[in-house]
């Protein structure tokens, strides 16, 4: 009887011990793993669209203000614009972006931007991105959605929203994708 108790007391703590190792190994696959998950859209979102699974980036900021209200949604022109028009390096007050990869298909980001201009302008340098939606909030809670209408776009630079008029932007949350190995998606903000 004492040597059945003994026998399966080491078994017990044997199957512990080689249990610890695998844990450990399935543990440190994760974090290099990209979180996924639905992507959330608050009551009254304006586009009448499924939510997608996304990979989630993390914030590299702290967003302030969250939607209240949904203006009417605006539709992305998409017309590059020629150099000479493009906004200067002395009138840009805010620049930021993210790379996003083919392989994590649909990526939502959120930019903190906390900036007030007349324009924000669409870049993407490199690449190939498909963008269905951009959400610009406002520091009063007022969200304007840019419906991309889920089409492709290539390198150039791009008015995003014209209409900022001096109000001061929280952040700007964006749901795209990349159509190339990888590219890059910058937002800047223009002063008035």
């Amino acid at each position: 009887m004492k040597r059945s108790v003994a026998i399966l007391l080491l078994a017990v703590s044997g199957a512990q011990i080689t249990a610890a190792p695998a844990v450990a190994r399935r543990a440190a696959v994760r974090p290099g793993e990209p979180r996924r998950a639905v992507v959330v859209l608050k009551p009254g979102w304006p586009l009448q669209r499924p939510p997608r699974v996304a990979v989630m980036v993390p914030l590299r900021g702290v967003v302030e203000v969250t939607s209240t209200t949904f203006l009417t949604p605006v539709s992305f022109q998409g017309n590059a614009v020629e150099p000479a028009q493009a906004p200067t390096r002395d009138v840009i007050v805010w620049e930021d972006g993210e790379t996003l990869t083919k392989g994590d298909d649909w990526t939502e980001f959120t930019l903190c931007c906390r900036a007030s201009g007349r324009q924000l302008w669409l870049q993407i340098p490199s690449g190939r991105v498909q963008v269905d939606w951009a959400e610009v909030v406002f520091d009063n809670g007022d969200a304007q959605v840019v419906d991309f209408g889920e089409k492709p776009y290539g390198p150039g630079l791009y008015s995003l929203f014209d209409r900022v008029m001096g109000r001061r932007i929280d952040h700007v949350r964006v749901l795209a994708r990349s159509k190339s190995n990888e590219a890059k998606l910058v937002l800047q903000m223009a002063k008035g």
